[in-house]
């Protein structure tokens, strides 16, 4: 299923010119992505191309030097300049990243608490949301992605695939504008995976906006409306699906593509 592209409108997110350094090593050199209200973006490269850096420099988990981050059209504040250059203002922080949900590669759920209390724990703790109906969303998430049995299990007692669909409702219960995921699969074994992919797809086809870092080719091809190729900090090339995985013309792009699983 491949989502068609949008009618413009005020993107979501909207990275302008983005620079990422640690030290003197330049990871992002210059990206700039829009994300419009239902795109589906993903995001491909080879590793250390910069895809999970540009991810959470998007949900200011970190702080990047130069360059842009607007959440429908809001531009974050920033302060100092360079490699000290921070957000200027930590409720804005807060306000942002509750609004663009974050699907970690290892799940990142705490142990000590059950799979309900983890979906229900910041929509009650940092949204301040009534308990009675944040639990109300939170099982019917828990049902929307496949293990709403698992309710009152603790992480430990369930398999990968069952934990990153948890992680998913978790995401979801913050009720986001966006969704980022970071590799949301990789971690998983090919029948988990799948688990996984069809809960994605289906948040696809909803029309949810999301940002997606994925190593599989597929995936990025099923859901995408946009795909963007980054190498060396860089956007080697993006387009639609179709063109961009049919007929790549960056020849970094067709290397890249012939290790991958794409037909």
């Amino acid at each position: 299923m491949i989502k068609k592209a949008l009618m413009p409108s005020q993107p979501v997110i909207e990275i302008r010119d983005l620079h990422k350094s640690y030290g003197q090593l330049e990871v992002l050199k210059g990206v700039s992505i829009n994300a419009q209200k239902g795109d589906v973006i993903s995001l491909i490269g080879s590793s250390g191309s910069g895809k999970s850096t540009l991810l959470r420099c998007c949900n200011l988990l970190e702080d990047s030097q130069q360059g842009e981050i607007l959440f429908k059209g809001e531009p974050v504040r920033w302060k100092g300049q360079g490699l000290n250059r921070q957000p200027a203002d930590r409720a804005q922080v807060t306000r942002i990243r509750t609004n663009l949900s974050m699907v970690f590669q290892s799940f990142n759920l705490w142990a000590h608490l059950s799979v309900l209390q983890n979906v229900m724990e910041a929509p009650v703790h940092v949204l301040r949301q009534p308990v009675a109906e944040v639990e109300q969303r939170a099982r019917a998430l828990l049902d929307k992605v496949g293990i709403g049995d698992k309710a009152d299990v603790y992480p430990a007692q369930m398999s990968g695939g069952q934990q990153q669909r948890a992680a998913i409702a978790r995401a979801l219960c913050m009720q986001p504008e966006a969704l980022l995921f970071d590799e949301p699969t990789s971690a998983l074994d090919p029948e988990l995976e799948q688990e996984v992919i069809r809960v994605i797809k289906a948040l696809a086809a909803e029309g949810r906006t999301m940002l997606i870092v994925t190593h599989d080719m597929r995936l990025a091809a099923d859901v995408s409306n946009h795909v963007v190729f980054l190498h060396d900090g860089r956007i080697e090339e993006q387009g639609p699906p179709a063109s961009l995985f049919k007929s790549p013309q960056s020849p970094r792009l067709r290397q890249f593509l012939s290790h991958s699983l794409v037909d």
